[in-house]
């Protein structure tokens, strides 16, 4: 501020004062008048809705229109007339009335913040420009104003694009949230529906197993109670014709022994009773055994598809992370057919099938059991029904249902000689023993060999030896959809043996190959 400048301030403030004075003096005469006290004046604090007061009003202050930044004070309409009244006020720089005057001194020199120091990012006074800040590159603060004002043009816009993305974010992640409620609430009752659906079923296999069970039963019992009639009626007559008998043989007479002996040695009429036969075996064990049977494979196939049902439920997101998100975009953008496959045998898992083998298509050597998830080489063949679809000549079995479309993994436990385990088109050959008919070794199947030496892939008569140590459990994993066919070997790690990368045009089936009498694979 210049002296003379400082001199007007003087003036202004001895005037202003003497105004206050006669202001202070006529408003206790007005209070005299009117029977009041001289209260306190009203504080800054008690001003309503936010308004800055007058420094110079009293007793009663009332709202600033302007403050000076050069005086440093806020003035009402009233005292403000001083600043257009006297030419060196005038010059005062006037803004919108604030309450933040001590904001815009310097703490250091109490002296106006005029400038901007652009080295320190600080506001500064006249004397902080010839002190701390004097080699510093100083600007005006109009100046670095203007240029603040620019790049708060680019800050506001890209803080309302922010603000955009953040509201279609919102509006993205409430419209998941509903979706997925309705599709749990779908889910919900789609379970009800098959759930009772389910159970129903299982009723009326119980009512129908029980009513087989019954049925049989009364009709065996029946037939039985009717031979039961006849042999007691036979037993009943031939007493009869013993007592008969043990008489006659005893009879002096001649003529009655052999009139009485023509009729007592005649047929009894009971001569068909002899080729009946109790049965060695009349018990229902066996139908007790294939209850069992059903009960643990349902069980076993409601275990697999639970586990199917709970990685599907745990796959739902509404929220992921923004790297996996754009790893997974790239991953399909780069790699439309493949899709990353399991890690770990708990991953694995996720995607188990429970196979069932087909009876129909096994080779007579081949014996099932364990509810035709285990198949024992053996040297008598089982009388198997004839059918077209069972091989003939190859010890091959296929699996009863196929798998396609999406992701599945299996298990097979082997012990003995040799093993192949394969997945093959439903149009393999089966009768004969030309390579059409072999597992791997045509263009209809994949197959890995193994033995307790080595391991090798087939595939159209091509067959590759694989390194690796002998495991006697393998896992097998098919991505159909996406081509993917891989073999590990199962202990506590899972090892890959093979993979390859291909397109399917057709189901595929589960099959295997099993050599050597008494090898035996378990599903």
């Amino acid at each position: 501020m210049s002296r003379q400048s400082a001199l007007d301030l003087d003036r202004y403030s001895s005037l202003d004062k003497s105004r206050r004075t006669n202001s202070r003096s006529q408003a206790r005469a007005q209070a005299r008048s009117e029977g009041r006290s001289e209260g306190r004046p009203e504080s800054r604090a008690e001003a309503r809705n936010g308004d800055v007061l007058c420094d110079f009003c009293t007793p009663r202050k009332q709202k600033a229109e302007k403050s000076c930044l050069v005086c440093l004070a806020s003035y009402c309409e009233t005292h403000l007339q001083s600043h257009y009244d006297y030419p060196t006020l005038m010059k005062h720089k006037l803004v919108k009335a604030t309450g933040q005057m001590r904001e815009k001194l310097c703490a250091q020199h109490d002296k106006l913040l005029e400038a901007f120091c652009r080295a320190d990012e600080t506001s500064v006074c006249v004397l902080c420009m010839m002190d701390e800040h004097k080699h510093h590159d100083i600007v005006p603060a109009g100046t670095e104003r203007t240029e603040k004002q620019k790049q708060l043009g680019v800050t506001l816009h890209k803080s309302q694009q922010r603000i955009d993305q953040r509201v279609k974010k919102w509006q993205d992640l409430r419209q998941a949230v509903d979706a997925l409620k309705h599709s749990s609430q779908m889910a919900l009752e789609e379970n009800e529906r098959i759930f009772t659906e389910l159970l129903l079923s299982i009723e009326r296999k119980y009512n129908e197993v029980k009513e087989m069970i019954r049925t049989h039963e009364r009709t065996t019992v029946t037939q039985a109670e009717l031979l039961l009639n006849r042999l007691e009626e036979e037993i009943t007559l031939m007493r009869k014709k013993h007592n008969d008998l043990e008489k006659l043989s005893h009879t002096d007479d001649h003529i009655h022994f052999l009139q009485s002996w023509q009729s007592l040695s005649g047929p009894s009429g009971y001569e068909d009773l002899n080729k009946i036969n109790v049965a060695p075996y009349y018990s229902f064990e066996a139908t007790k055994r294939a209850i069992a049977s059903l009960k643990l494979q349902i069980e076993e196939v409601s275990k697999v598809e639970m586990s199917k049902i709970s990685g599907t439920v745990k796959d739902v997101h509404i929220t992921e992370e923004n790297d996996t998100k754009s790893r997974r975009e790239s991953f399909l953008r780069d790699e439309p057919k493949i899709r990353e496959e399991p890690r770990t045998r708990e991953d694995f898992l996720r995607y188990a099938s429970q196979l069932i083998l087909d009876v129909n298509s096994v080779h007579p050597n081949l014996h099932l059991s364990e509810g035709n998830r285990v198949a024992t080489m053996k040297n008598e063949p089982k009388n198997y029904p004839e059918h077209p679809d069972r091989f003939d000549h190859w010890q091959q079995v296929l699996c009863r249902d196929s798998v396609t479309g999406t992701r599945y993994y299996w298990e097979v436990d082997w012990r003995g000689t040799e093993i192949d385990v394969a997945v093959t088109y439903r149009g393999i050959h089966r009768k004969g023993n030309a390579n059409e008919c072999s597992l791997g070794w045509n263009d209809k199947s994949w197959s890995l060999y193994c033995s307790d030496s080595k391991f090798s892939f087939v595939h159209n008569n091509k067959s590759k030896d694989i390194a690796g140590p002998v495991s006697p459990r393998i896992g097998v994993y098919l991505d159909h959809a996406a081509g993917t066919l891989a073999f590990y070997s199962v202990s506590d790690n899972m090892r890959l043996l093979h993979r390859i990368q291909t397109t399917f045009t057709e189901p595929l089936y589960p099959a295997f190959s099993v050599w050597g009498f008494g090898t035996t694979i378990r599903l």
